[in-house]
């Protein structure tokens, strides 16, 4: 398996991840709602428990994209 493209899967988790807390700053500190803060909280936990349960939503579906790549975080 081309190592590359597993690298490049990891990049564009790390991408989404980080693209999703910076949303929720965003929008917390543009609209003043701390409720967007919960989209931060949500991919916090889903970050700290992925090792535990070894699902990631995000890997589920980069999996699901990019099958040319070796599965990641796929509950094995």
């Amino acid at each position: 398996m081309d190592v590359s493209k597993n690298i490049k899967k990891v990049r564009a988790h790390d991408a989404i991840c980080g693209v999703l807390y910076l949303v929720s700053v965003g929008l917390t500190i543009q609209s003043g709602n701390l409720d967007f803060l919960y989209i931060a909280v949500g991919v916090g936990i889903l970050q700290v428990i992925s090792p535990i349960t070894k699902f990631c939503p995000v890997y589920f579906t980069l999996n699901k994209l990019m099958s040319d790549t070796d599965p990641m975080q796929n509950g094995k």
